[in-house]
């Protein structure tokens, strides 16, 4: 068996992906799920968009690559257990906040099952993920992780998508007092039988 020739130079394929991400990436933030174009996204990448489709199938599945996210979620075991709630409502209006990446796929997934899937594989696979290492008994640890997105999901779709004027006029502390106490007794309380 032969060396390639070139082994360090990243096939041309690879390029070409990379740069229908990005501009996938881009168009999306900008325009939303429904708006963004396949031939737009092509234009921006400077490809022709049957590459597009060659490549990733349907404007649904480009959406699902493209929508690779990492939460970046914090280290809950490293963090003190009254202040987890604190932290995450924190942490997730940041992120929020810092990437529109994420608020169009949120725009999406209320219409669209493919981006519904993956935003549901990002919230379940990290955020369980993220639950499991603060110690929380493994039987309530996805019940945990499900509620505590709910009311994160909840907070996005109300401030980032709708836009109801009394979530988005709110600063983000005021968001972290009347949510994280929500927060705080999905993490570490009990539920009532």
């Amino acid at each position: 068996m032969t060396a390639p020739a070139h082994p360090t130079q990243p096939r041309r394929s690879d390029a070409t992906r990379a740069a229908i991400l990005r501009a996938a990436r881009e168009r999306f933030a900008a325009d939303g799920y429904e708006r963004a174009t396949i031939r737009a996204i092509a234009a921006d990448a400077r490809i022709d968009p049957s590459m597009v489709m060659r490549y990733y199938g349907s404007k649904e599945g480009l959406f699902a690559a493209a929508a690779e996210f990492d939460l970046r979620l914090p280290d809950l075991a490293a963090v003190s257990s009254e202040q987890l709630g604190e932290v995450l409502v924190r942490h997730f209006l940041a992120r929020w906040e810092g990437d529109e990446t994420l608020v169009a796929l949120l725009r999406a997934a209320s219409t669209n099952p493919g981006a519904a899937e993956r935003m549901r594989g990002i919230f379940a696979e990290q955020l369980t993920a993220a639950v499991a290492t603060f110690g929380t008994d493994p039987a309530l640890t996805a019940r945990r992780a499900g509620l505590v997105a709910s009311q994160i999901l909840g907070l996005a779709f109300t401030r980032y998508v709708v836009r109801l004027p009394p979530m988005v006029d709110a600063e983000p502390e005021e968001l972290v007092s009347w949510i994280a106490p929500t927060l705080q007794r999905y993490l570490t309380g009990l539920p009532q039988t």
